[in-house]
């Protein structure tokens, strides 16, 4: 009988070319089939996929609500009917400069209210709002409150009539609505020509391997994290030998802390998610002493 995957995060650099769950195929060698995968990336798309692995795919909630950092390529003069280069293009005619560029960004900062494109995975009426996108539909996605953290621009060609942007967002951020609205703002039109996603929370691309790379790996190998990582930022709450086969067992161990925490065995591994009440941690999420 086969060991169990180990339970931890493999960073995945995702190549363009191919969808998120294609690059999850090679991993399934020293992974198993039960992966998991926190953020997509569409197919043109490069960059961090943060790939869950053995029972740490409980654990896909706290890898939620984490920041993004991208590297945007944006072209203007033209809009896409997905705002970027898998979509039909309308030229516009128009161009901008340099100067424009910067003076915008302001306005696309902070705090805003941001419509993400129709071809996109947000909900409509209880589906998809890419599935009415394909089939032909009108589609009127709601907008979002997200944050932009950040957005610098990095260059601008002005022959190409392209710009690239360093971008520092919230979650649900939508790269490509960010540049259909820089677009909109400018005059000009403009969609997203090439992404590629650098940070998620505390974990950057730099550190990632790409998926053939990982296939061909022993299991923790290569850029994998274990799961205590993913938990990392939660109150850490120390187990003996027996809080270990308590809390593998779903039984509660004392514990002065409130809230959620983190069961850590003495080897420094996950054994569970826990809520606490100031006297003991019922555990929630149970990975087990491995």
């Amino acid at each position: 009988m086969p060991e169990p995957a180990p339970a931890g995060l493999v960073l995945v650099d995702k190549p363009a070319g191919i969808s998120s769950f294609k690059a999850l195929q090679p991993l399934r060698g020293p992974y198993g089939r039960k992966l998991g995968h926190a953020g997509t990336l569409d197919p043109f798309a490069t960059g961090l996929l943060l790939v869950l692995t053995g029972r740490a795919t409980r654990l896909v909630d706290h890898l939620h609500g984490l920041d993004k950092e991208y590297v945007a390529e944006i072209r203007f003069g033209a809009r896409s009917t997905t705002d970027d280069p898998e979509g039909e293009l309308e030229e516009t005619g128009a161009s901008t400069d340099e100067a424009s560029v910067r003076a915008a960004l302001p306005g696309l900062t902070g705090e805003i209210r941001q419509v993400p494109p129709a071809a996109s995975a947000v909900h409509v009426d209880g589906e998809r709002a890419y599935r009415r996108f394909r089939r032909g539909e009108t589609v009127t996605v709601p907008a979002r409150t997200v944050t932009i953290h950040r957005l610098d621009l990095t260059r601008f060609d002005p022959e190409r009539q392209t710009a690239e942007l360093a971008v520092s967002c919230s979650t649900g951020t939508y790269v490509r609505s960010l540049a259909r609205d820089l677009g909109d703002a400018l005059g000009s039109g403009a969609h997203l020509t090439a992404l590629r996603r650098t940070r998620i929370g505390p974990w950057r691309v730099e550190d990632a391997a790409g998926p053939a790379a990982v296939g061909a790996a022993a299991p923790r190998a290569l850029a994998w994290r274990p799961a205590a990582a993913i938990t990392a930022g939660l109150p850490q709450v120390p187990l003996d030998g027996d809080g270990v086969r308590a809390a593998g067992h779903g039984r509660g161990v004392p514990c002065a802390e409130t809230g959620e925490v983190a069961l850590i065995g003495p080897d420094g591994a996950l054994v569970a998610v826990a809520d606490a009440d100031g006297e003991r941690a019922r555990p929630r999420i149970v990975l087990g002493a491995a």
